[in-house]
């Protein structure tokens, strides 16, 4: 069973790699939230587009939110949630583009199918991934996550 302190939201005694990746989930996971909201994104495309696609959205922010938070709490689940959560935008971005692609007859470039043609936010997110794999890390929620 689950201990969560839900007033717990922020551990400064964890490494700086995970005190940052903490974060950025919370951070991309409110982006997520409005991409969902908005349907000019990805995440807001496959809402529109598919019928399960609110699921996805929904659970991209979740996987977002409570990986913060059970990271926050020194959980390995929260550390999985958020390895999920921060290759989540490659992966659903590359197919909610591919899909528009052959529904449009066209063709988008990988560049876009991966970053959504932004670089900031590509930035933020790829940088999500790096702290989260970075050997510090790793090495901390290994040793010290229940």
């Amino acid at each position: 069973m689950l201990n969560i302190d839900w007033r717990k939201w922020f551990d400064r005694m964890q490494p700086q790699t995970l005190q940052i990746s903490t974060m950025l989930l919370y951070l991309n996971g409110f982006f997520a939230l409005v991409s969902v909201i908005d349907q000019t994104d990805y995440l807001g495309y496959l809402r529109s587009r598919y019928w399960f696609g609110l699921f996805f959205g929904l659970a991209v922010v979740g996987l977002h939110a409570f990986g913060g938070l059970l990271m926050a709490n020194d959980r390995k689940l929260g550390y999985k949630f958020g390895i999920a959560a921060a290759f989540s935008p490659f992966v659903l971005r590359y197919w909610a583009y591919s899909d528009l692609a052959n529904s449009m007859g066209g063709t988008i470039s990988l560049y876009s199918k991966i970053s959504g043609g932004s670089t900031i936010s590509l930035i933020f997110e790829v940088a999500l991934c790096a702290l989260l794999l970075h050997t510090q890390s790793r090495e901390h929620q290994r040793i010290w996550y229940r």
